[in-house]
């Protein structure tokens, strides 16, 4: 049987005065579709709304009345009234469907290499261009307009909407050359006591060879020429010349120090982010003075697609000034690790290190790291010509 949507039942009536029941079912104004008689007995569908008036008339005049009921929509979703979880999973389905159908469920930003998402989604959101933000309020045209006279190095910005999510084009602005002192006269001096190994003169005239040693602000290319006749010219001397040299640092630290350390109360909280609404999930206050946090970040994937709603987690860790004594061997590591910050940072690209030795001294109270390199590298270092 076919699944029908009205909620009819079927009926079979029987009886010596079945014309006067058929008239006065008309009389009671009762429905009947599809009527037909067949071996005195009374065939057709009833409203369901009718089967108790229909009862009584039957009743009046001694009709034999039965009656069964169609599977329909209506008698399907009966037998899950009383289930609350399915119905309010409904409520909430459609109720997401009609949100997500009328505002931006997501932002796409295109064509942007220095400019990045953080600094054109915080413009977007004074123009009121958020995940969120009802589409109707949103006028594209306008927007695209504004944006590049809010963000520095776009010259151009264009916008279009396909469905619920809006995608943001940007055009960067052309780099502009930048300006160096090409035509600044100057020479090219040492910047370290050392000793030359490579010599690579670009302009001007080289001083020095290679093997030979030479101390700090010893002229290495000069951008002077004197011609035959003692003309003098000046010009800017370019070109790279690398040398061994020494450099000495040092590294200190006391042995008691006053730091923060964590003291093993420990706190989660978690946040619902609807679009761009925080929904706390919690109802405690943290009472810790001093604390650490870390935060993570989980979104809804729904068919591999991220939705706009997630669980933002807190974990917040308590923590206390307290006074920390180090060993000798504990302090010396993490002086350690000091060293090896400054090769990363300041010893990076175009320098060799060629040995370094590492002397310790101690009173009471610190431990000094004394840091003395041997590099190979660039000594070169401009000196501009001041001509009178």
């Amino acid at each position: 049987m076919s699944l029908r949507i009205r909620r009819c039942m079927r009926i079979d009536a029987q009886g010596r005065e079945l014309n006067k029941f058929m008239n006065a079912m008309h009389e009671n104004r009762i429905e009947c579709r599809g009527q037909y008689c067949r071996s005195n007995v009374l065939h057709g569908d009833v409203m369901r709304r009718d089967i108790k008036k229909l009862r009584l008339v039957a009743e009046e005049y001694g009709i034999i009345l039965k009656t069964a009921a169609y599977d329909s929509v209506f008698e399907r979703l009966s037998r899950y009234r009383k289930r609350i979880g399915l119905l309010v999973g409904m409520i909430l389905a459609v109720f997401t469907a009609v949100c997500f159908s009328g505002v931006i469920e997501t932002i796409e930003i295109q064509g942007n290499t220095t400019v990045s998402d953080q600094v054109i989604l915080a413009a977007l959101a004074e123009l009121d261009i958020r995940t969120g933000t009802p589409l109707f309020r949103i006028d594209l045209h306008s927007c695209e307009s504004r944006l590049p006279f809010m963000i520095d190095g776009v010259a151009w910005a264009g916008m279009h909407r396909t469905g619920s999510r809006v995608v943001v084009q940007i055009r960067e602005e052309a780099p502009k050359p930048e300006k160096t002192k090409g035509r600044v006269p100057c020479n090219i001096v040492s910047s370290h006591d050392a000793e030359i190994t490579s010599v690579l003169v670009r302009s001007g005239n080289a001083v020095h060879a290679v093997g030979d040693y030479v101390q700090e602000g010893t002229l290495l290319i000069s951008g002077v020429y004197e011609s035959e006749n003692r003309h003098i010219s000046v010009y800017h001397a370019m070109g790279e010349i690398r040398g061994i040299y020494s450099e000495n640092v040092s590294f200190s630290a006391a042995f008691r120090s006053n730091e923060y350390s964590p003291t093993g109360r420990s706190d989660t909280k978690r946040t619902l982010r609807l679009f761009s609404i925080d929904i706390p999930l919690y109802f405690s206050v943290s009472k810790y003075r001093d604390y650490s946090s870390a935060y993570s970040e989980n979104p809804l994937v729904l068919f591999g697609k991220k939705l706009p709603i997630s669980i933002k987690r807190t974990e917040i860790s308590e923590t206390a000034r307290t006074e920390k004594v180090y060993t000798a061997d504990e302090l010396r590591e993490k002086l350690m690790e000091r060293v090896d910050t400054y090769e990363k940072n300041f010893l990076g690209s175009g320098i060799s290190v060629i040995s370094r030795d590492i002397t310790a001294t101690a009173n009471d109270d610190s431990l000094t790291l004394n840091v003395s390199y041997r590099l190979e590298g660039s000594i070169c270092r401009q000196q501009e010509i001041f001509i009178k």
